[in-house]
């Protein structure tokens, strides 16, 4: 009898190294995976080049007084929001590419926070209403983002 319950005790703790050493490889092969996804990610560089490049040309126009005519010109404002645009195109291409469409929450509410700044520091609304505003567009998009989800 104690030969039985040491075999069953050394085949139960076999069993546990085994689940466990699986699970580890299974984790380096997840990481491995998300590590080479960032970078082999086109639409995050894409976003990111965008995006200097938009900052690149409105400190221009600042500075060059290309922009000077322009009522309530801020570079800041047009910096924030355009930045601000640019994540949000991010996101409906990853939700239009299978393969990309992770993220999207993240971007969706980053792109949001800073089309907010920009709207912020560009309109006379204040800011209680900009933010309002920015909380209710990503509370919609989180509803349906789970409503959609639902269907599959």
């Amino acid at each position: 009898m104690p030969e039985r319950k040491r075999d069953r005790k050394e085949a139960r703790e076999e069993y546990r190294a085994e689940k466990a050493e699986k699970q580890e490889e299974k984790d380096e092969k997840d990481e491995k995976g998300r590590d080479e996804k960032w970078r082999r990610d086109p639409v995050a560089r894409v976003t990111w080049a965008a995006i200097l490049i938009w900052i690149g040309i409105v400190l221009l126009g600042e500075h060059t007084g290309f922009a000077a005519g322009w009522p309530k010109w801020d570079p800041w404002a047009y910096g924030f929001m355009g930045a601000g645009i640019i994540i949000l195109l991010q996101m409906i291409v990853r939700l239009a590419m299978p393969e990309y469409r992770w993220g999207v929450i993240g971007n969706l509410i980053f792109g949001l926070v800073l089309l907010g700044v920009g709207i912020g520091l560009l309109t006379d609304w204040g800011w209680g209403v900009v933010w309002a505003g920015v909380l209710i567009a990503m509370g919609v998009a989180i509803l349906f983002g789970g409503l959609g989800r639902g269907r599959r």
